[in-house]
């Protein structure tokens, strides 16, 4: 299926690891002109390279702290300079600190804010005028099943995500038709993260094997299975593109059939 996006130009946040950089290579994979930024130099030029690597497009990288409203400014500005203009956003965020809710400070919680609500926020409204320029502007957040049903020891996440579906949900009636915007709720994938906490738990000895630790993850997905971060990736291009143009205002399960509700 073709997904029309070739010569498009794309901005993907948190973006040189885990779900941000296989939505990254996905676009770019389709043709797409990709934007990425993340704060590390060394792991964010690893990106570029298989970003680049994947299609015949373009591939900018900015370091950035998308924590930082002028840093996600110059981030936008950068993108447009690069490509001549901006056709779709993806914004994605690293996961906020583990724990439940009595051992979570105040501090916690406004940062949590700022990484997982502002940062889609200060995006979207940056980008917002070159989006309604283009012939296809389109909005795909990145979120969370934890904003359909709660995850024990994840108390910021469950919380916090959800404001972006509020945003999105908003964002999907105030710019329509011009621009579309989507959400995707990826449950578990094999990223960096979870191969880092399987290989923490064979060490301690629950597992013997990382593929029976990594098994373990699937237990309640009836696929029987985690995800691969492509099929994210995938989802989020095909959310992007004309094949999706009816699609507007939805949060999307990609979780293997975890989720009951």
């Amino acid at each position: 299926m073709d997904l029309g996006l070739d010569g498009n130009s794309a901005l993907v946040t948190a973006s040189s690891s885990g779900l941000g950089r296989a939505s990254a290579k996905a676009l770019a994979a389709e043709g797409a002109n990709v934007a990425i930024c993340a704060r590390g130099e060394e792991q964010l030029e690893d990106a570029k390279a298989e970003i680049d690597a994947a299609g015949d497009g373009d591939v900018v990288a900015v370091q950035t702290d998308i924590t930082d409203p002028d840093e996600i400014e110059a981030l936008v500005d950068a993108t447009v300079s690069e490509f001549g203009g901006l056709d779709h956003v993806v914004t994605s965020a690293g996961g906020p600190p583990s724990g439940p809710f009595l051992d979570t400070t105040e501090r916690d919680w406004y940062e949590a804010y700022d990484l997982l609500v502002m940062s889609a926020v200060w995006l979207t409204k940056a980008a917002h005028p070159h989006l309604a320029e283009s012939d296809a502007g389109t909005i795909v957040n990145v979120t969370s099943t934890s904003v359909r049903e709660a995850i024990d020891g994840l108390v910021l996440s469950n919380a916090v995500r959800r404001g972006v579906i509020g945003l999105m949900k908003t964002q999907a009636r105030e710019f329509a038709p011009e621009i579309r915007v989507n959400a995707v709720l990826p449950g578990a994938h094999e990223t960096p993260r979870i191969q880092e906490l399987v290989e923490a738990a064979v060490e301690r000895g629950e597992y013997d094997t990382y593929d029976e630790g990594l098994a373990a993850w699937a237990d309640d997905i009836p696929l029987d299975r985690v995800g691969d971060p492509r099929e994210l990736g995938d989802t989020v291009a095909f959310l992007s593109s004309e094949r999706a143009s009816f699609v507007n205002g939805a949060a999307v399960p990609v979780d293997g059939g975890r989720l009951r509700s």
